[in-house]
């Protein structure tokens, strides 16, 4: 089908921690076309063993997507960071794989830090401080009858490309979040593995992006209804590589805010920045495309709303948003980087209980903590941004939303006015887009990156964003949280 229309196609396989889809991409030098094939949610489950993935259920959920994509000429998969599923001797998989949410990590980083102090961990890898990250998880893991039995290790994105090719690898983008990679050599950080007793022999050989990742096995062509050899390509496999790669930036001078359950917030860079004043901010080196380094702070996102809105029933969203812009600006804010947002359940009450802890007003209706969320990230935005220029000496003069916030027209304007810099918001299905993007250029469609970029300016709907007054009352709601 694809050849007949003069466009090759490419199937997008993206996974986020709420939904997965399946986006098939057509594409040629002059065009990007992005439809859906199929949706799925993405239901962690509780169990006495604590909460999991299940990954069955999004396996399946890729060949319904690959079914319904039709024939396409490549598949590419990426998916959220740091989780992964172990395998024994046979290739099978030990368990469903443990939710980066479990609490299995608590307290661990400190026993990390007794053997490789907080400060040599970040100057050797470039990683901020998450309880989550793999290294945490694997430490956690160890002494366990489950991993015991494991011969092998893979992130999620690596674990169903094994499952659709029969062929095992690690794709480095998303290798970059184990804290087990070195920046500056792109490659594992054999010291820090070897002082913390972890065997690298666990991962499979590395891959970068653009790298062939195998052909659809027999048996899923069979379930897909597609005819063969259908390529797998290795993509920018973390989420968030995919998509700062479709940010539609020209030059240098941008910061980039992936929005959607978390907020990722920083600089494209040529360099790690390793200092402990970095460290100290919580800034994170992870590994992008063409020798990028994606500098960034992590922060909690939409899903503290996500998380409030379940809590009250699923209201209508547009409704809640069009109540919460009603609402008097900075009333109350709270610290969207806070590790107490990060568990599930009874968000509207701890988003309470922070604002009255800090003497604020408490919100009390729907659209009053809606409002308090949305100033909260925005706030957040703002000094992910202005501490990211300053720790990288990188000034930028644009503000780039992409992801699902960018369907959220007061939380793109309310960080436009926040930062104090234009905001331009788009592509929305960014992860994707740098996805399909990658596959074509491994298929000489497309150039380098800016030449991608181009592209996307060409192909996609984009809304700028102008700041709205001075940044005089975010200094001052800013200076509020730091006097907690």
């Amino acid at each position: 089908m694809s050849s007949a229309m003069g466009l090759k196609a490419y199937a997008a396989v993206d996974l986020g921690a709420s939904s997965g889809r399946v986006m098939v991409g057509r594409v040629d030098p002059d065009r990007l076309e992005l439809t859906e094939a199929h949706r799925f949610p993405n239901r962690p489950v509780r169990t006495p063993e604590g909460l999991r993935w299940d990954v069955l259920a999004l396996y399946a959920g890729v060949l319904d997507g690959l079914r319904a994509a039709g024939q396409v000429d490549s598949v590419g998969v990426d998916s959220w960071a740091v989780d992964h599923g172990l395998l024994d001797a046979d290739g099978a998989l030990l368990g469903n794989p443990v939710h980066y949410r479990d609490a299995r990590t608590e307290g661990v980083a400190r026993k990390v830090w007794a053997t490789l102090p907080a400060e040599e961990l970040y100057a050797a890898t470039g990683l901020q401080y998450a309880p989550f990250n793999t290294l945490y998880q694997l430490v956690a893991a160890s002494g366990t009858a489950q991993f015991a039995q494991a011969r092998r290790l893979l992130l999620i994105p690596d674990l169903l490309t094994y499952w659709l090719t029969g062929e095992q690898g690690t794709e480095l983008t998303n290798a970059s979040t184990t804290q087990l990679i070195d920046p500056r050599t792109r490659d594992w950080s054999y010291e820090v593995a070897d002082r913390l007793g972890i065997d690298l022999a666990l991962f499979a050989p590395l891959r970068r992006p653009g790298d062939p990742a195998g052909v659809l096995t027999p048996r899923v062509l069979e379930e897909t209804g597609l005819a063969g050899p259908v390529r797998v390509t290795a993509v920018g496999s973390h989420d968030t590589a995919s998509a700062v790669a479709a940010v539609p930036a020209s030059g240098e001078r941008f910061a980039y805010i992936c929005t959607g359950t978390w907020s990722l917030a920083g600089l494209e860079l040529t360099a790690p920045v390793l200092t402990e004043e970095s460290r100290a901010a919580n800034f994170t080196n992870e590994l992008g495309l063409d020798g990028t380094v994606r500098y960034l702070r992590n922060i909690m996102g939409l899903w503290l709303l996500q998380e409030c809105v379940r809590a009250w029933g699923e209201p209508d969203l547009g409704g809640l948003l069009l109540a919460a812009a009603r609402v008097p600006a900075l009333r109350s804010v709270v610290d969207a980087g806070d590790a107490a947002f990060l568990a599930p359940g009874r968000m509207p009450e701890r988003i309470a209980e922070a604002c009255r802890a800090s003497g604020q007003p408490v919100p009390a209706s729907p659209a009053e903590v809606t409002r308090c969320i949305l100033d909260s990230l925005a706030l957040a935005h703002r000094r992910a941004v202005e501490d990211a220029q300053r720790l990288a000496g990188h000034p930028v003069d644009v503000v780039h939303v992409v992801g699902g916030g960018t369907r959220n027209a007061l939380l793109c304007q309310l960080t436009a006015d926040a930062c104090g810099l234009p905001v331009v918001a788009g592509p929305t299905e960014a992860a994707a887009l740098g996805n399909v993007l990658v596959q074509a250029r491994a298929h000489g469609l497309v150039g380098d990156l800016a030449q991608m970029r181009r592209l996307l300016v060409r192909t996609q709907s984009l809304t700028r964003y102008e700041p709205r007054g001075g940044t005089e009352r975010w200094r001052a709601a800013e200076a509020r949280l730091a006097d907690r």
